[in-house]
């Protein structure tokens, strides 16, 4: 993927209380209404298990009205949630560009999906308003791609401007192991989660937790993700930061 082509709720209390395994029993109404759209693929529903949205969407304080970048979304897995779940009062910005922006174009054509619009990732273009949380999966590792020839410190700061003060950045990659070179990015598309947490916090963003909930030790984080034996049963960590203010 050259640099041209990507460049082409729950109360508090709720959230800190409720143990991992509930969240996936019982999300808050908005979520939970958000997982049963009639609109969502099949093929979406069938990830549920391994993706655990009900979990990443309640770790990530997802409400209602909020305005949100679904950063590098895909095809929309996490997009089409994410608009059921701010509702019609609320806003999602899919950050992405060239060729992969048409992956997500027919979420944003939907009407059942109105609230979601296509933009540029705000290391090229400003975002129409800030936005309350930047929420992306499985994709930082690709800022290191070699051929993307990306400077991740400056898309980082993007990040940063983009998100209102006291905003959410929650990201969620592939893990890698501990002192793995970035340059496991192209061969194995994972990351060590310390580099990812030393380059955004080094953007300005404060640490404020981590879910296990994606985890799974019986990966030895050393395969490529793609591969048969362990696609969809990755490792995975879950970080969430603050913007201060």
């Amino acid at each position: 993927m050259s640099r041209k082509l990507f460049l082409g709720v729950a109360a508090a209390a709720w959230l800190i209380a409720a143990p991992a395994a509930t969240l996936a029993q019982s999300p808050p109404p908005h979520i939970a209404a958000a997982l049963a759209d009639a609109g969502r693929p099949a093929a979406d529903k069938e990830r549920d298990a391994n993706r655990k949205p009900a979990e990443m969407l309640a770790f990530a304080e997802v409400k209602p009205g909020q305005k949100v970048m679904d950063l590098i979304p895909g095809a929309g897995y996490f997009t089409r949630i994410l608009s059921k779940a701010v509702g019609p009062n609320g806003k999602v910005y899919a950050a992405t560009s060239g060729p992969y922006a048409k992956q997500i174009e027919p979420v944003a054509k939907d009407p059942a999906y109105a609230n979601v619009q296509v933009v540029e990732p705000p290391v090229l273009a400003k975002l129409p308003e800030p936005v309350d949380l930047i929420f992306t999966a499985q994709n930082y590792h690709d800022l290191h791609l070699a051929q993307m020839k990306l400077d991740v410190a400056a898309f980082n700061k993007g990040l940063f401007d983009a998100l209102k003060p006291g905003g959410l950045l929650v990201v969620v990659d592939h893990a890698a192991v501990a002192g793995a070179p970035i340059t496991v990015a192209d061969s194995l598309h994972r990351i060590d989660p310390a580099i990812a947490r030393k380059e955004l916090e080094a953007a300005g963003f404060q640490f404020v937790a981590e879910s296990d909930v994606l985890r799974n030790p019986a990966d030895p984080k050393t395969g490529n993700v793609f591969d048969p034996s362990i696609r969809g049963k990755t490792d995975q960590f879950v970080f969430k930061f603050r913007k201060p203010g």
